[in-house]
């Protein structure tokens, strides 16, 4: 059975963003060994990646850009291969290749796809997802 882990960054008082939408908190320096490091790690695997509407237009307005690859090329050749996985109601379809969308039946699908993933998941952001499976 796969593992299902959760890759956030939240404050101590339980946010996600700022005041004005930013996630620039969390992390101010780009250059620094040990954060690079271990996304690029992170990064690198097998796993498939979950993630709700928000979170899927945010990523796919960087990482399969020119820009990513010339920024981050470790970490945006595996956000580009890896599997994704996107929960949404709302949303009508999908364009980052290796994602497939999923309209309801949040908590079955996760437990099916444990049963079947050898490489575990990782919900990237996404704390509406997080907060439903908590319960």
């Amino acid at each position: 059975m796969g593992r299902l882990i959760v890759f956030n960054n939240v404050s101590l008082d339980g946010y996600f963003v700022d005041r004005n939408g930013s996630m620039d908190w969390s992390r101010h320096e780009r250059t620094d060994p040990e954060w690079n490091a271990f996304v690029s790690a992170n990064a690198s695997g097998n796993g498939t990646l979950v993630m709700g509407r928000m979170t899927y237009e945010l990523m796919i307005r960087y990482w399969p850009t020119p820009m990513a690859k010339q920024h981050d090329p470790v970490v945006a050749e595996g956000m580009n291969r890896m599997p994704k996985v996107v929960f949404s109601r709302t949303l009508k379809e999908t364009s980052w290749n290796n994602t497939r969308l999923v309209r309801d039946g949040l908590a079955g699908e996760i437990r099916r796809m444990k049963r079947e993933c050898r490489d575990g998941m990782a919900i990237l952001g996404s704390g509406s997802i997080v907060a439903q499976l908590t319960e």
